[in-house]
């Protein structure tokens, strides 16, 4: 009897304990999660103000929960995939959704369509960028540009037409149903596409000593003008990615042309000027 309740202890499973630094980015994921379905809370009771700066607040999180994740050392499968479905639904569903209730409703069946479309090429966006994480190929440089707009810029630049209506800077046409239904189909081709466009995540790993009290301030400054006049900021911000994208192309499009130079150097192969195949190795490096 005692030999038996010896090997039944030997064979009782243990809790692991998990470390916080694998909790603590989780945890930062699942915040941006709540606040991406409270956006859609706020989009059905009609207060926009909340639910844009609730979309806001889950991309400032999202941007956040990665880095977290790398400082802390604390990265995991489980965290990549908990961020790739809090992504599409703070980023895919809940902007359909808001455009939806918002005007697309109006529009009947088209409404409902191009709401569909976007939420979807969010999704395959997504899935794209995971798929791409294990690519060995990627140029060294692939690390500036993302491969189609991220999810979280196309969340905000697809509100575009919600910012201006509310600042009254356009003609009522400019929201109408028809309008509103083709730009978010737009976005959504954007969120899908090959165009190369620029990358934060190189960004501010390092500054220089004299210029770090000068960054806290413009800092403080975005920050409380975004807090103060939020649709003037979004739709500036907005307006502005969006006039990058052909500038992002052109400095991309330069690289790949210096690594087919740089190929011929090498090996004399004349089948490494197929800008095609080579942009084919140039994939995401972003969400």
């Amino acid at each position: 009897m005692p030999e038996d309740m010896n090997t039944n202890q030997r064979h009782t499973p243990r809790f692991r304990r998990v470390p916080l630094r694998l909790i603590v980015p989780n945890m930062v994921t699942l915040l941006a999660l709540c606040s991406g379905l409270t956006a859609v809370r706020m989009a059905f009771e009609g207060r926009w103000e909340f639910a844009v700066g609730a979309v806001l607040l889950a991309a400032v999180l999202d941007g956040l929960d990665g880095r977290v994740a790398r400082m802390l050392k604390g990265t995991s499968r489980f965290g990549a995939e908990l961020d790739s479905l809090s992504d599409f639904v703070n980023f895919g569903v809940t902007p359909a959704l808001m455009l939806y209730l918002w005007i697309l409703k109006d529009a009947g069946n088209l409404g409902w369509i191009s709401a569909l479309i976007f939420a979807i090429s969010a999704a395959l966006r997504l899935a794209r960028f995971n798929v791409a994480l294990d690519d060995p190929d990627k140029p060294s440089w692939a690390s500036r540009f993302f491969t189609g707009v991220p999810a979280p810029a196309g969340a905000l630049i697809v509100l575009l037409p919600l910012y201006l209506d509310f600042l009254g800077l356009f003609p009522h046409w400019f929201a109408d149903e028809a309008f509103v239904a083709a730009y978010t189909i737009a976005i959504a081709y954007l969120l899908i596409s090959r165009l190369p466009t620029y990358s934060g995540k190189t960004l501010g790993t390092r500054v220089r000593r004299d210029y770090v009290l000068p960054l806290f301030v413009f800092a403080v400054l975005i920050v409380t003008l975004t807090v103060s006049y939020p649709f003037h900021m979004l739709a500036g911000g907005a307006a502005l990615y969006l006039v990058t994208i052909p500038f992002s192309w052109r400095a991309h499009r330069k690289l790949v042309l210096a690594d087919a130079d740089l190929a011929l150097d090498d090996d004399g192969d004349e089948c490494d000027t197929d800008l095609d195949n080579i942009g084919d190795r140039d994939k995401d490096h972003g969400g």
